[in-house]
């Protein structure tokens, strides 16, 4: 962000506000971990702070700290839209159209308070008075630990503020494997665990805490994976079918995608999950090196999100939509053999 900007933003949270901080619809670690750091942060400026989601997220995510004050907004919509009409500021997190806030789209539209955007993703749109949008960045919450550097306050950042940030952090990088993550980032990391954050303990959480369900729900998976070496491509279907079956929870197909993506020789990795109840498939691209998978699904599975790991949606069958997949790699064959 410009200088200008930053005294602006200093300027303007120097008195109390009313506060409200928004994550994106499906909210993951990032999501959350971001919105609830920021959220510890600027309490200690006094401010009147609520975090509003547009709908629940899995259960591995609910130890953080301050996690039980989240509002979810498809289930307290009412007291949501009040808050979001009387916000002074509104901050936008990991996500940067507002449409990526589910039902919430609207009532963030038509609120007059100021919005300020920090997020990683591509193409950002324009709502949003001040915008802190980085591409380069690994996550969202490395982004507010550098906010919170540039108004000068990272000797506030408490164990609290510490854990979240490292935990959005961690599953945003794929546990630091992700080609986003620099020797910045490690230094951040660094200070979190410096100031609080448990690491050991914050990985246990996320990664290590599996149902029976879960876990057979991810060998129903890899039973489904299919390897198209011509294209370099794998895919993973799971129908609502079979999600019923091992008694699916949100976040239980959180990472399967990776899995094809593991495979040597593959570049390009798919996951297809029917959602009989939106009466859509959704999709999790994934790619190697240069591929970008943000190209493909905002080409043809009206989604986005990074180079290397994309999000999308399709109106067409789970078997149809796995068509329309397979149909468009041929023109991706020469990009795919690059890498």
């Amino acid at each position: 962000m410009k200088n200008e900007e930053i005294t602006s933003i200093k300027q303007l949270l120097s008195t109390e506000k009313k506060i409200v901080i928004v994550p994106h619809k499906n909210p993951d670690g990032d999501a959350i971990g971001s919105t609830l750091g920021l959220y510890h942060y600027l309490l200690k400026g006094k401010h009147q702070v609520h975090v509003i989601a547009p709908n629940d997220y899995p259960h591995f995510l609910k130890w953080m700290p301050g996690e039980a004050n989240i509002l979810k907004y498809d289930a307290q919509t009412k007291e949501s839209d009040v808050l979001i009409s009387d916000a002074d500021i509104i901050f936008t997190l990991d996500f940067n159209a507002l449409n990526r806030a589910g039902n919430m789209e609207t009532a963030l539209a038509q609120s007059t308070g100021i919005k300020i955007m920090i997020d990683h993703h591509q193409t950002p749109d324009d709502y949003a008075l001040y915008t802190y949008s980085d591409v380069n960045m690994s996550s969202t919450c490395e982004m507010v630990y550098l906010f919170i550097a540039m108004l000068g306050d990272t000797t506030l950042i408490d164990a609290d503020i510490a854990s979240c940030l490292y935990a959005g952090i961690m599953t945003d990088t794929g546990s630091f494997r992700f080609p986003s993550t620099t020797s910045q980032t490690h230094r951040i990391i660094a200070d979190l665990i410096d100031k609080g954050a448990n690491n050991s303990q914050i990985h246990n959480n996320i990664y290590d805490t599996n149902s029976y369900q879960r876990l057979q729900l991810l060998g129903c998976a890899l039973t489904n994976l299919n390897v198209l070496p011509e294209h370099r491509a794998a895919y993973i279907t799971l129908s609502q079918e079979e999600l019923n079956k091992y008694d699916y929870k949100k976040g239980d197909t959180e990472g399967i995608v990776n899995y094809g993506l593991s495979l040597d020789n593959i570049v390009l990795a798919a996951i297809f999950i029917e959602d009989k109840q939106e009466g859509i498939v959704k999709i999790s691209l994934r790619s190697k090196g240069d591929f970008s998978v943000n190209d493909m699904s905002r080409s043809h599975f009206n989604g986005g999100g990074h180079i290397n790991a994309a999000g999308g949606r399709s109106e067409l069958s789970l078997n149809d939509t796995v068509e329309k997949f397979i149909s468009i790699l041929p023109s991706y064959n020469k990009a795919l053999n690059n890498e």
